[in-house]
């Protein structure tokens, strides 16, 4: 077994990592006896790369650095290994670190990766991709596509083109016919978005978008049945107010395994905030234990 562990940094996300940095990085681990094998990638391939290295020296942990993304793209390698999986949240939200309870602050973060403890945890899969976090199709990968084009043609920052995103996709207000199976049962919908997360999630109170755990061997798949664009803005409080299970026109379903066809032969779906085009039907199942990761004890 390899006597460094690898440690893979998006350095591709402009927040002006540089040697200084990584030798910095460097002594933070050996503060902890760890001795790192920094790659600082410039994007998803290299990402991949760099992991897939590690996994055939044998390195005794591969460690992430970034946000979901990174953290999605790294793992896609690992999932179905046994080597230990280390984050460090240097992303802006950061869900799977925080549904995990790993530390958000950096020195911390390494400390369990010293400290820590292994744990299993699920791992969701669409057409073969995995997803850490989530999944969905509609509204949502609709607006990562807008405002990746914003970014690259107007040159605006990454909220300020979301917002944009957002309030353009409202004012279309497209809506998507999908037929669902799941559980045995075929449902057909009209409805804005789908999103399946990996594992239940929390729909009400002020932890929404949160999961209580990630080893609970479910999908959730939640649907919104064709509210108006004001009905949206209505979920959205209930669900703050904690009263979202009352509503009729939100369907919340657990499966191991469920499928989504749509009209269309191809479709953006988006997993962890990544979008891709895929082809339908999407076929969504859930790995149980797949992926290791470090955890606080």
């Amino acid at each position: 077994m390899g006597d460094t562990v690898a440690v893979i940094i998006n350095a591709g996300a402009g927040l002006g990592y540089c040697a200084d940095w990584s030798a910095q990085l460097r002594g933070k681990f050996a503060a902890h006896g760890m001795a790192p094998d920094i790659t600082l990638a410039q994007g998803g391939a290299e990402m991949i790369a760099a992991a897939e290295a590690a996994v055939r020296r044998g390195a005794p942990m591969v460690v992430a650095g970034g946000g979901d993304g990174t953290v999605n793209a790294v793992a896609s390698v690992l999932v179905g290994t046994d080597i230990p999986y280390g984050v460090l949240p240097l992303g802006t939200l950061n869900h799977f670190a925080k549904d995990l309870k790993i530390p958000l602050e950096l020195d911390a973060a390494i400390a369990n990766l010293a400290r820590g403890r292994p744990r299993k945890v699920d791992v969701g899969e669409v057409n073969g991709r995995i997803f850490l976090n989530n999944s969905s199709l509609g509204l949502y990968p609709d607006i990562v596509r807008d405002r990746e084009r914003q970014q690259r043609r107007l040159g605006r920052g990454k909220w300020l083109a979301f917002s944009w995103a957002a309030l353009s996709a409202l004012r279309r207000y497209p809506f998507l016919s999908v037929r669902l199976s799941v559980n045995g049962e075929a449902h057909a919908r009209r409805t804005p978005f789908v999103f399946i997360g990996n594992n239940e999630y929390l729909m009400q109170g002020f932890n929404i978008g949160e999961r209580a755990r990630l080893d609970g061997g479910t999908l959730s798949l939640y649907v919104a049945q064709r509210p108006s664009r004001l009905g949206l803005a209505r979920l959205a409080w209930h669900a703050l107010t904690g009263r979202l299970a009352q509503q009729r026109d939100f369907d919340v379903v657990l499966a191991s395994e469920l499928a989504v066809d749509t009209r269309h032969k191809r479709i953006r779906v988006a997993t962890d905030g990544e979008v891709t085009v895929m082809q339908t039907p999407l076929e969504y199942r859930l790995r149980t234990g797949a992926l290791t990761v470090m955890v606080p004890s």
